[in-house]
């Protein structure tokens, strides 16, 4: 496998763009009554008329029969070895809503839930809380007091929060509280060093003061805390690849993990049209852009096969104003699949499609995934995106004599 090193030796600056844009777990599975995936059974013309001039194929985020998180899927995708990079969530969220960290400072990916009376939980989102409630519910817990560290409760969006703490000899060596489903009670967080025994202590003293301000709470009567991070040293995409990157992202978590490679994100709105909009407005500044659609992968994780497929729909009806733009080089896919059917993230590979001028169209005529397993890229690894990018936008010089 090509390295860094390697890149930043054949890179090269030109005028043309290449857009990624990330359908947030668009891959799925077909429904038991019809035999279709979600893809399958939206109508998409856009995506589709896409599909015909692309050359396609199916990613695997990380590894065959591995199940990606966000970041690591993420990572991937812009060619960072996901394994080698492991970057925790709760940095990517604090980074996403402008926190400034210290090198010493430990962050958490935090989660409202609701758990039933004998503490099991039954709604890990706690009903997709408001963001305003949130807030509300931030601002109560920002009162704990613990000693060995300085607490910081802030607010992301929705049920999502991060906590925050500062002080000395503190470590992110811990497991998570999250078990990532429901039915099962939180998890115990324990210390996976002996240097981390006192940062395990503080984080069950927040849990244990959380749920006691929480409890009459009808919904947000307990919190999950997962990602525990500190700021990595990682190389950017500007340095790699000489790119001038951006990102177009709603949801804070993405905009962190941009800003973590480099990427400048731009402010936008709460719908696709919206980032479509901020796309065509800065389209002149910079050479690459990351846009970001969390619709598809809500809908899966909430379990609703239709809704999945209207976020699709959605999704191809904004196309068309990044199409009117053509980028020379245009990427679709996801970042994982996350079947309606099984209402989380899983292992399956996810379709794929690149446009460009230079591309070897293939004989794909749609958008899905029995389709795109039929492409001439066949399935192959996530990492391997970018370096398609880069040269089908002619960024790449020749490797060798």
């Amino acid at each position: 496998m090509i390295t860094f090193e390697h890149m930043r030796s054949i890179t090269r600056r030109t005028p043309s763009r290449i857009a990624l844009l990330i359908m947030d777990g668009v891959g799925g599975l077909p429904h038991p009554e019809t035999g279709k995936t979600e893809l399958e059974a939206a109508y998409k013309p856009h995506l589709n008329a896409m599909a015909r001039d692309s050359l396609c194929g199916l990613i695997d985020p990380v590894s065959p029969g591995i199940t990606p998180g966000s970041a690591p899927g993420h990572l991937s995708l812009f060619g960072y070895d996901p394994i080698q990079y492991s970057i925790g969530r709760g940095v990517l969220e604090a980074l996403g809503i402008d926190l400034q960290l210290r090198t010493d400072d430990i962050a958490a990916r935090g989660n409202f839930c609701t758990v039933d009376d004998g503490g099991i939980i039954t709604d890990r989102r706690a009903g997709r809380l408001s963001t305003d409630r949130n807030a509300e519910l931030c601002r109560l817990l920002d009162k704990i007091t613990i000693d060995g560290a300085a607490i910081s409760v802030v607010p992301v969006k929705e049920h999502r929060f991060v906590l925050l703490l500062r002080g000395q000899a503190l470590s992110p060596e811990l497991r998570d509280s999250d078990p990532q489903r429901a039915g099962l009670p939180p998890a115990k967080i324990e210390s996976l060093s002996k240097q981390a025994d006192k940062t395990a202590a503080i984080a069950n003293e927040f849990v244990s003061q959380a749920s006691s301000v929480l409890k009459y709470d009808p919904y947000a009567n307990m919190v999950l805390l997962r990602g525990f991070s500190r700021h990595p040293d990682i190389p950017s995409i500007p340095d790699i690849y000489k790119l001038k990157p951006a990102a177009i992202t709603i949801y804070p978590m993405y905009r962190g993990l941009a800003r973590l490679v480099g990427m400048a994100a731009l402010p936008t709105g709460e719908a696709i049209e919206d980032q479509m909009e901020t796309l065509r407005r800065h389209y002149d500044e910079y050479d690459f852009f990351f846009l970001h659609f969390k619709d598809t992968d809500s809908r899966g994780e909430d379990g609703n096969f239709d809704a999945k497929v209207q976020a699709i729909e959605k999704l191809d009806r904004a196309l068309e104003s990044l199409l009117s733009l053509d980028p020379e080089v245009l990427i679709v896919t996801g970042d994982h699949s996350t079947p309606a059917t099984m209402a989380m993230h899983s292992w399956h590979p996810v379709p794929f499609m690149l446009r460009s001028k230079w591309c070897r169209p293939d004989s794909v005529a749609e958008f899905s995934e029995p389709a795109c397993l039929a492409g001439g890229m066949g399935r192959f690894p996530a990492i391997q995106i970018m370096p398609l990018a880069m040269a089908h936008a002619l960024k790449l010089d020749k490797f060798g004599a």
